[in-house]
């Protein structure tokens, strides 16, 4: 696995590991790095057709299909949980991109409200459930620290994410929380969101990055890992963008 963190190959062995998000991208090489790690893993995902094309793959212990933004089926879901778990990592969410002219501000605050709902929501029902010293795990992004225009939503939620994790990390331990906050990383929803304008972007990276490669979802799945496995970890968040960041604009 090109450009992932060294880690040994049952690190989580006996563990169990809820990856919400597991259908496709970042969260389907999570479930599959960690069941590789020797970890029992729960899949949730919101298209029931997708999660089980993923678990046919990946073989987790148990799927569940949840619209995490939903919050009464959040809660319903970790309620029904058989046992406790070691690890939850939420890679739900999408960006959101608008100038302020052409924003529709009820879609921004559902957007807005929903992902901090989500993220607070994760953490309040899984709390009961969740080991000490184990993991809660967030994904955000590094896009919106840089001002710019139609970035205004993305921006915010940018923000607030590591401060949201810094003060969860204090309220649930011993139970560690982090957030790994990505650039672009090539994942179907990436593709959806560029449309044509994908392999361009692709090629721009290649050209542009320290690295002079694309990072990928196994590179963050490896990171999330050594997050999980490393039991001094807590309260941060954690940047992988290829060196995006170091760039000029």
């Amino acid at each position: 696995m090109t450009g992932s963190l060294p880690h040994h190959p049952r690190d989580l062995a006996g563990q169990t590991v809820v990856v919400i998000g597991a259908s496709s991208g970042i969260g389907l090489a999570t479930a599959r790095q960690a069941r590789d790690c020797g970890g029992q893993v729960v899949m949730v995902g919101r298209n029931r057709e997708r999660l089980e094309q993923a678990a046919a793959e990946v073989r987790p212990v148990r799927t569940a299909t949840v619209d995490a933004a939903d919050i009464d089926r959040l809660q319903r879901f970790f309620q029904d949980l058989p046992g406790p778990v070691d690890h939850v990592i939420s890679t739900a969410g999408s960006p959101s991109y608008a100038p302020l002219a052409d924003m529709d501000l009820e879609e921004a605050r559902r957007h807005f409200g929903e992902r901090l709902a989500l993220t607070l929501g994760v953490a309040k029902y899984s709390r009961s459930r969740v080991r000490a010293a184990g993991t809660l795990l967030f994904i955000g992004g590094t896009g919106g620290r840089r001002p710019g225009v139609g970035r205004t939503v993305t921006a915010a939620l940018t923000a607030a994410l590591p401060a949201l994790t810094a003060n969860l990390a204090l309220e649930l331990a011993p139970v560690r929380v982090n957030l790994i906050a990505a650039g672009f990383v090539d994942t179907p929803l990436s593709a959806s969101l560029l449309g044509d304008q994908l392999e361009a972007r692709r090629e721009e990276l290649r050209a542009t990055l320290p690295i002079r490669r694309v990072v990928g979802p196994d590179d963050v799945a490896a990171l999330a890992v050594h997050i999980m496995c490393n039991e001094a970890l807590t309260g941060a968040t954690y940047d992988i963008d290829g060196g995006q960041q170091l760039l000029s604009l």
